[in-house]
């Protein structure tokens, strides 16, 4: 696992520099579902696929601008899914964005999920790494090297809410519990970006973030297995839990395809058991 994250390590320098330097408008190409892509997106696949190709445990990967599956090492033993610049779309506005890393042995599902990685890309590099039975490491970059910060807790109870979705779209029951956690005193605070906004709720202790079903997508936006699963192991490690509309553990999702959509609640256990209550569903 290690040689994987020094692979992560050294992708989060080059796409910094990438994103630095590179033209920052749409490629003549579409992603997986059919977007358009940036340029910056398919230069961050392309540094990522480089960099886990010469890491030996890794058998195939996944990406979420690519359509399959593919294969790197024969004898490799773990499948890596990533998104290689999620929030890529607020480049141009100069706001934070990341790369997330679901690490998995065996079958594509939550429960074979062994590792997750993200990295935002800020005013600094900051990266954040989680296995099975250790709370999530926080490292912080600077002249092409890194050191651990810490690790990540979160407490039962947190003050900052990140809606998804246009609110146009979301079901009354949603927007009611929306609202009730802002009559609380909750925080707005969403960027349209699921790495800068959940980083933000995992370093300040707790919160809510969350996609709903909505009337244009009853399915969700965000993916499964590059998105959603990754970021579920990172907030259950860390103490929270992460469901979707059902109350079902999103670790335990079962993807039919590659590129599978689910509504998504991540939280400190406050806000998921008011969820729960919300949409009547039982813990």
């Amino acid at each position: 696992m290690l040689s994987i994250f020094d692979a992560i390590k050294e992708i989060a320098f080059k796409i910094e520099y990438a994103i630095q330097t590179e033209d920052l408008g749409y490629s003549n190409s579409e992603n997986s579902s059919g977007e358009e892509q940036l340029k910056l997106d398919v230069k961050s696949d392309l540094i990522i696929e480089r960099a886990l190709s010469s890491v030996r445990s890794v058998k195939s990967i996944v990406s979420e601008e690519k359509e399959g599956i593919l294969n790197l090492n024969s004898n490799g033993k773990y499948i890596v899914c990533y998104d290689p610049l999620d929030g890529s779309s607020l480049i141009d506005a100069n706001l934070s964005v990341g790369s997330i890393f679901g690490i998995y042995e065996g079958e594509l599902k939550g429960e074979n999920l062994i590792a997750s990685a993200y990295i935002v890309y800020g005013p600094r590099i900051e990266l954040v790494y989680a296995e099975r039975g250790i709370r999530p490491q926080l490292y912080g970059g600077n002249n092409k090297s890194v050191r651990r910060l810490g690790e990540i807790v979160l407490q039962n109870r947190g003050k900052i809410n990140a809606p998804g979705g246009t609110q146009k779209n979301w079901e009354k029951r949603h927007k009611e519990f929306i609202d009730s956690l802002f009559s609380e005193g909750y925080r707005l605070r969403y960027s349209g970006g699921m790495v800068p906004d959940l980083h933000h709720i995992l370093l300040k202790g707790g919160g809510l973030f969350s996609y709903p079903a909505t009337t244009d997508r009853p399915n969700g936006k965000l993916r499964q297995l590059f998105e959603v699963i990754p970021f579920a192991f990172i907030c259950e490690q860390a103490g929270g839990e992460a469901i979707n509309e059902r109350g079902e553990r999103l670790l335990e999702l079962i993807p039919s395809n590659l590129h599978d959509t689910t509504p998504c609640f991540f939280g400190s256990k406050y806000e998921i058991d008011k969820l729960r209550e919300a949409y009547g569903v039982a813990r």
